[in-house]
């Protein structure tokens, strides 16, 4: 397949300022060695949130063109856009490469949680930061694997009751999707962050002022640094559970990271084409995904032409607060309500009929 380094540019910009530290490679790679297109459409169409079940919700209407799903939420009736597309993707907080676990508790904390999203109809990708503390419903297994309750724990701890593979993926998929008043999610990508110092010193590293200090590092806030080899995963990964909201001061490291990276690795494409190839062979060892070959190169050319600034990264609005000995962050439902009806609903103008066919 024939690509021009403008849409190679804009591939890399869009994969890696989402998440793509986790799936550039894969895009870029396969977009330049494969042929052929093939459609790629939500996998879960007959399934829409469950907002109108929600106390947010006002009482609907009899209208004629009032479709099951619908939702009106301050005056205003909304349809849920069914030809949306939302992916996961989790960095897991292991070094190794991707492999088996025989204990049920031991697939790896998620401490990076990012959905992207895909609007056709605005051609427009938008990506939601989700704080790895989110208090929400993770269903606990022992270490045989057997399913014991459903209790109200921190996000990140669904990925470690599972494999480390494909199962813990599917299980963390539920918990962000049940989030989300059931938001269908039509992939997931995880990565072990051990591939992060591989990926940054495959671009010659990454350059930027530091948000804050960094524990267990030199690094400082308000200093200008390259970051290379451990640093970057140290940039990345370490926090102070002692300080207040660390969790949250993290994720603001991550998402300044992954757009750093995204302009650093631009700009290494046009000296080194070779390098989609080698960061697709890094992050296949470490990767762990649903999504397949023609869904990613459809995916990436469909994407080419789709907008992304800065003010299309979000993250959930709430308050962190002590739960035991670790810390807990509780989303705002009326911000979260709301945040899903703007990235993933349309209102409904009067006489307005349902979606029209893919």
């Amino acid at each position: 397949m024939k690509i021009s380094l403008k849409v190679c540019r804009i591939i890399v910009g869009v994969m890696l300022t989402a998440a793509g530290l986790i799936f550039v490679g894969a895009m870029i790679f396969l977009v330049l060695q494969l042929s052929g297109k093939s459609s790629l459409t939500a996998r879960g169409e007959e399934q829409v949130p469950l907002l109108a079940q929600s106390s947010l919700a006002e009482k609907a209407p009899q209208e004629d063109n009032w479709e099951e799903g619908d939702v009106r939420y301050q005056g205003v009736h909304y349809r849920y856009n069914r030809d949306i597309l939302t992916f996961l993707f989790l960095g897991i907080d292991k070094e190794e490469k991707v492999k088996r676990v025989e204990s049920g508790t031991d697939g790896g904390q998620s401490d990076a949680i990012f959905l992207l999203v895909l609007d056709p109809h605005k051609e427009k990708m938008s990506v939601i930061g989700i704080n790895r503390d989110t208090m929400t419903d993770i269903d606990v297994y022992n270490w045989m694997g057997d399913y014991l309750n459903t209790t109200t724990g921190q996000l990140c701890l669904q990925h470690g009751y599972g494999d480390g593979a494909e199962l813990s993926c599917e299980r963390s998929e539920k918990a962000v999707s049940n989030l989300f008043y059931g938001l269908p999610i039509d992939g997931y990508c995880s990565i072990n962050m051990g591939a992060i110092p591989l990926l940054n010193d495959a671009v010659g590293g990454v350059e930027l002022t530091a948000l804050e200090d960094v524990p267990r590092t030199n690094i400082k806030k308000g200093q200008t640094i390259l970051l290379k080899g451990q640093t970057a995963y140290a940039y990345l990964h370490n926090r102070d559970t002692r300080v207040d909201e660390s969790a949250r001061m993290r994720l603001e490291r991550q998402k300044q990271y992954l757009t750093a990276y995204a302009a650093t690795a631009i700009e290494a494409l046009k000296e080194d084409l070779t390098l989609p190839v080698t960061l697709y062979n890094i992050l296949q060892k470490y990767m762990v995904t649903d999504i397949t070959l023609p869904e990613i190169v459809s995916l990436a050319t469909q994407v080419s032409g789709y907008t992304f600034s800065g003010e299309d990264m979000y993250s959930l609005e709430g308050e962190t607060r002590q739960v035991g000995e670790h810390e807990g962050f509780y989303p705002d439902e009326t911000a979260l309500y709301e945040l899903i009806l703007h990235l993933f609903y349309e209102e409904v103008e009067e006489g307005a009929s349902r979606n029209a066919p893919r």
